[in-house]
């Protein structure tokens, strides 16, 4: 099977331009011959950079609620139809997609943001929205904590698909829910640094004797408009890259389908042998003949979390 990884930069803040580059590049892998093409994390419509650039964790302060306004505004609501774009150029290229967004969670009251990997199938319908876990260090002063309800695997025929947000990557629990669900496909997605992707990639293809894509999102100082609030502070100068990529892909052996890319926008493509799997779970199958139920076992609350739970008559 030949996947696609869409290194691309967001338009900053810019969720309907941000979307347009996502729809042509989902079409290009259509087009390409891929069955699957992945995106980086909250490529829509742009990772929160400024956090660690203004001071973020200043309460109350007018510029960090100008800036959080702007990035509500333009975040993904997908009930209010934001992804029919991209879901209807999955549909007509008979593509699956996996795309990282900022979500503005219609049912948490629509004003909190949750950091949010949405799988497309082939036909164009959402098959799964999953919320990261636990947000990041300075992430936490911008997204909220997600749930459970996310952590399933999809089927692309030869492949079960599973994927997580960034360094929840690193978290084996949420890991080992998606072995047990027959993943043998790992999407890990980015939001744009090489020292993240370059060693976790094949250590997650070990473990879990499955291909592992990792995708990348970039962000330069021109990526940024000029209309953005307090933009000289996010910048320190024209030629800066805030986000350098590093997409990359291993095969179950641990090995390089693809070293990370660096430094450009790209659509990288790759072929994928099932039969590899096979081989190599041979001598080591996570939730098969390697592991112990009787002795450990996870439990997984698979429930979307709320508030508001109503008993209707």
């Amino acid at each position: 099977m030949r996947v696609a990884i869409a290194q691309i930069a967001p338009v900053f803040l810019n969720r309907e331009a941000t979307l347009e580059k996502v729809v042509a590049r989902v079409r290009e892998a259509a087009q390409a011959d891929c069955r699957l093409v992945v995106f980086g994390e909250a490529l829509v419509p742009g990772y929160p950079v400024w956090l660690s650039r203004t001071d973020g964790a200043r309460f109350d302060a007018a510029d960090q609620k100008e800036i959080h306004a702007r990035y509500l505004e333009q975040a993904v609501q997908p009930e209010a139809g934001h992804l029919q774009g991209v879901c209807d150029a999955a549909r007509d290229g008979k593509i699956s997609v996996v795309l990282g967004t900022m979500e503005r969670a219609f049912d948490r009251g629509g004003h909190s943001l949750y950091c949010s990997c949405v799988y497309i199938d082939a036909e164009g319908a959402i098959g799964s929205v999953h919320r990261k876990l636990m947000p990041t260090y300075e992430e936490r002063l911008a997204w909220s904590v997600g749930d459970g309800a996310g952590l399933v695997t999809h089927s692309i025929p030869p492949f079960t698909l599973g994927a997580l947000n960034c360094w929840e990557n690193w978290l084996p629990l949420a890991r080992a829910a998606l072995h047990a669900q027959g993943e043998n496909l790992h999407v890990a997605i980015w939001p744009g640094c090489e020292r993240n992707t370059r060693d976790i990639t094949r250590f997650l293809a070990l473990e879990g004797r499955s291909f592992v894509v990792s995708a990348c999102s970039l962000l330069r100082a021109s990526d940024i408009p000029s209309d953005i609030p307090h933009r000289d502070r996010l910048v320190a100068s024209e030629e800066e890259v805030l986000l350098d990529g590093g997409s990359a892909v291993a095969d179950p052996r641990g090995e390089w389908l693809l070293e990370p890319s660096v430094g450009r926008e790209e659509l990288l493509t790759v072929e994928l042998d099932r039969a590899t799997v096979d081989q190599e779970r041979h001598n080591l199958d996570y939730s098969g003949h390697y592991s112990r139920p009787d002795v450990l076992q996870l439990h997984l609350n698979p429930q979307r979390q709320s508030v508001l739970h109503v008993n209707r008559p």
